[in-house]
């Protein structure tokens, strides 16, 4: 019984606990995402600073839009007799999903991509159901 959240004695400290948790500590902070409906449609604007067009998936599966983001770079530095200095490598990914409903088929869903900015539109009504998963491809 000890170990349940709502029994724990050291209550004082959650508030420093709670500061970590904090989502600019986790993965949603590399996927800040501002989302607006005007004129039937929903628009979502994503910062994917240092993603490039390629890094980026969007698929629609059962209502929900994923936004996928995987990045790598490796950087090598070598002295004048090509003897290795430095070697750095990263590799990062990162993903959101986004209910739209059911009903919304991909060929109604945009986007594209510039400037390290993903924009989405989808509309806020839906007539048919897709029930396979669909990529969509961003301009």
């Amino acid at each position: 019984m000890r170990f349940m959240p709502a029994l724990r004695r050291d209550e004082d400290f959650d508030l420093f606990d709670d500061v970590f948790n904090a989502p600019f500590f986790g993965r949603e902070a590399l996927m800040k995402t501002d989302i607006t409906e005007k004129d039937g449609k929903y628009h979502l604007e994503m910062d994917l600073p240092g993603y490039q067009k390629e890094d980026v998936k969007v698929s629609l599966y059962n209502g929900d839009l994923t936004i996928e983001a995987n990045h790598s770079t490796s950087n090598d530095e070598k002295d004048s007799k090509g003897n290795v200095v430095r070697q750095e490598r990263y590799t990062g990914s990162c993903s959101r999903t986004f209910y739209v409903g059911e009903n919304a088929k991909e060929s109604d869903v945009h986007a594209s991509f510039k400037d390290g900015v993903l924009k989405i539109e989808v509309p806020s009504d839906h007539e048919k159901n897709a029930s396979e998963k669909k990529l969509i491809s961003i301009e």
